[in-house]
């Protein structure tokens, strides 16, 4: 193949530029990190303050307010340069906010010593209310760790006493709510140019009652959306799609590891070619691990069977305009968190009961693992077996609706994976707080 001696000579600007790029920003940073400047450590005891790890993701926890929060101990980078291993897992209450169980877990000369700590946040606490009330309970966690240690005489412990009259009237108050919580929300997205514009809006309502004994969940949400892209001066695409549906569950714990309720929905779909799909499904569950234990380890047997109602939008490729089906499902789901990581698996299966070669097999699995100091690899992957796609329109989808996805395609299967590796070393403290230009700098991708 000939090539101009211009395109060569672009061709090796392209080539060079990301190299160029990269060598410069060596070039000046290296310098930067050759300079010796004397450690501050955030803690003046720093030899004498308890080493801890909070092992906790970034969405979940504040770590830069629990450092400039909790200032008697010194916190590490690693694991393995800690004394006191916290591992914060959460999940949601019944009541909209989140419960945080801290696991405290001693290491090296705490060896044997542990602790567990819970704090559930309001559903109407803001985000600095939530990181308070999580650096108060690691403080709390943390106090019988620390009493050995030489921070311990500059530690002093306060107690707010409540007022006589106020602390004579304390007694149980009736909820008038009866534990249910609503919600109401919605959105407007818009945005455009000369050729084109999209713009959807979206609402949602839920109503939850969750205690001990029972698990009550409803919502309703939908959504409509407008597309427009000018191909030419004459030629223009419009397209509108929309989502509805609705949700009921009702489920019953029996005892520890049992649980069995049932699901109601309706729903209507242009991308699923649904113009109603009403569905009943009954359900048994069965955990191997007490359900009190979830936030840390969950092996769940889930089997439903259901009866649906289904009118189509457009006539399928069966023929069918309007159906009713009756399906089975069932799913079994390990979940983990421990010291080393988080690892999760789950195996799914749906069959129609009218026809048993339409079925629907998927695997999902996560893991984050600390392979060893430092390193940490990350992998996510699903893969589905899809035999049971009955909505498709006989009149299949336009090339529009394909390259904008506005329309289930046909298909034997659907996967997705993910993979990542990272490795930190250096100072094994991580103490400091610096904020200033945004405190995150920038990175560059080549």
């Amino acid at each position: 193949m000939r090539t101009s001696k211009g395109s060569k000579s672009r061709q090796s600007t392209v080539t060079q530029g990301p190299t160029l790029i990269f060598s410069a920003l060596v070039a000046l940073t290296l310098p930067l990190a050759l300079l010796q400047e004397p450690a501050t450590p955030a803690v003046p005891q720093a030899t004498e303050a308890l080493r801890i790890f909070v092992d906790c993701p970034p969405f979940e926890c504040d770590l830069d307010f629990l450092r400039t929060e909790v200032t008697f101990v010194n916190f590490m980078r690693d694991r393995t340069d800690s004394q006191v291993h916290i591992l914060v897992s959460t999940q949601r209450t019944g009541a909209g906010g989140r419960e945080f169980t801290l696991a405290f877990m001693g290491q090296g000369a705490m060896e044997g010593r542990g602790d567990t700590l819970r704090y559930a946040s309001k559903p109407t606490d803001t985000d600095d209310d939530v990181r308070r009330g999580l650096a108060r309970t690691l403080k709390f966690g943390l106090l019988r760790f620390v009493a050995g240690t030489p921070v311990a005489d500059r530690i002093t412990v306060s107690y707010e006493a409540p007022a006589a009259a106020a602390g004579s009237q304390v007694r149980q108050r009736l909820d008038p709510w009866n534990y249910w919580v609503f919600r109401i929300g919605g959105n407007t997205f818009l945005n455009g140019e000369a050729q084109q514009s999209r713009r959807s809006v979206s609402v949602n309502l839920s109503a939850n009652r969750i205690t001990e004994a029972w698990k009550i969940s409803s919502s309703l949400s939908g959504r409509d959306s407008y597309s427009r892209f000018d191909l030419d001066s004459v030629t223009r695409f419009i397209n509108t799609s929309h989502n509805y549906g609705g949700n009921l569950q009702v489920v019953k714990s029996a005892g520890p590891h049992w649980s069995f309720g049932g699901e109601a929905s309706v729903s209507s779909s242009t991308f699923n070619n649904q113009d109603l799909r009403a569905r009943v499904a009954p359900a048994l569950e069965f955990d191997l691990f007490p359900y009190s234990e979830s936030t840390r380890r969950s092996l769940r047997f889930n089997y439903s069977i259901g009866a649906s109602y289904v009118n189509y939008h457009e006539t399928t490729i069966f023929s069918k305009d309007t159906e009713t089906l009756f399906n089975h499902e069932v799913e079994v789901a390990l979940d983990l968190t421990q010291p080393w990581g988080s690892a999760g698996i789950s195996l799914n299966g749906s069959q129609y009961l009218h026809d048993l070669s339409k079925v629907n097999f998927g695997i999902f699995g996560n893991l984050q693992w600390r392979v060893v100091r430092g390193l940490s690899l990350n992998i996510g992957g699903q893969y589905s077996i899809v035999r049971d796609q009955l909505s498709l329109p006989a009149a299949g989808a336009t090339p529009e609706e394909i390259l904008l996805q506005r329309r289930q395609l046909a298909t034997n299967y659907s996967y997705f994976m993910s993979l990542g590796l990272s490795y930190t070393f250096g100072s094994i403290y991580n103490n400091v707080v610096n904020p200033r230009f945004g405190g995150g700098g920038r990175s560059f991708f080549f």
